[in-house]
């Protein structure tokens, strides 16, 4: 039964959320680990949090985290959480209200329950496998429309570069949110078509929400159109593409 592994997700998030608000706007203290790439006090609070919480109800399931070091026992477990503290951290610094919990647990390399939380915005999306997706208790559906010069694709500028494409880009409305969870959980909420991100992605920005995209009748796959895989030794994938069956299947065609 998932229903308990949910439920603990759930409350895990609800908690990261009270946490993290305590920090928004309050001037937390940040560092650069480089590239540009800010961690905040905040993620570190809320990454030691729920790897207590999670760990303590669950000792036997392995750990994947961007705010811990790596620990090669993961791959000795059957479930491992995949956890991102606080997507959108640059979002969370700047006072912007995009930013998200992503919560997940992984068996067998699928992720098979799915919590994404973005507490400013009191948006709870759920999922486990074969369960269907939810948003705040209701159900939700990915678009089912074609690839047209209409269709709302999440995704950075850089993704509109010739390399990417067999030929030039297709032409669609272009829009972006700082957090690559919560553009994954607009998809499986049908509020835009897709999204995508073509540069080597990390698990844990991507497993909860590619979760919630396939349980709400969507497709989540790398840019190649290969399924993804998660509790991998890089712990990346390549690129991710998530829509409904059409517009997916348009856009690994087109890709280079």
């Amino acid at each position: 039964m998932l229903a308990p592994d949910l439920a603990l997700l759930k409350t895990a998030a609800v908690e990261a959320g009270e946490i993290a608000r305590k920090y928004w706007r309050e001037d937390p203290q940040v560092w650069d680990k480089g590239g540009d790439d800010p961690v905040s006090e905040a993620d570190f609070a809320v990454d030691t949090h729920l790897k207590t919480t999670l760990l303590a109800a669950r000792p036997d399931y392995g750990w994947v985290s961007e705010e811990t070091v790596d620990d090669p026992a993961r791959f000795q477990a059957s479930r491992v959480f995949v956890i991102d503290p606080i997507d959108g951290t640059r979002a969370f610094v700047a006072g912007e209200k995009t930013w998200a919990h992503s919560l997940a647990i992984v068996e067998n390399g699928a992720p098979i329950a799915a919590c994404v939380y973005l507490p400013v915005r009191d948006k709870l999306y759920l999922a486990t496998k074969g369960g269907g997706a939810t948003l705040n208790d209701t159900p939700i559906t990915a678009a089912a429309s074609k690839l047209t010069d209409k269709t709302t694709l999440l995704t950075p500028k850089v993704t509109l570069k010739p390399d990417f494409w067999k030929a030039t880009p297709p032409t669609f409305e272009r829009h972006f949110r700082p957090s690559i969870a919560y553009r994954l959980a607009l998809v499986a909420e049908g509020r835009f078509d897709g999204m995508l991100t073509l540069r080597p992605s990390w698990e844990w920005d991507i497993a909860a929400g590619a979760l919630l995209v396939t349980e709400a009748g969507g497709q989540a796959t790398d840019r190649r159109g290969n399924a993804l895989t998660f509790n991998t030794p890089s712990r990346q994938s390549a690129g991710v593409v998530a829509a409904g069956d059409n517009v997916h299947a348009a856009v690994i065609d087109q890709l280079a």
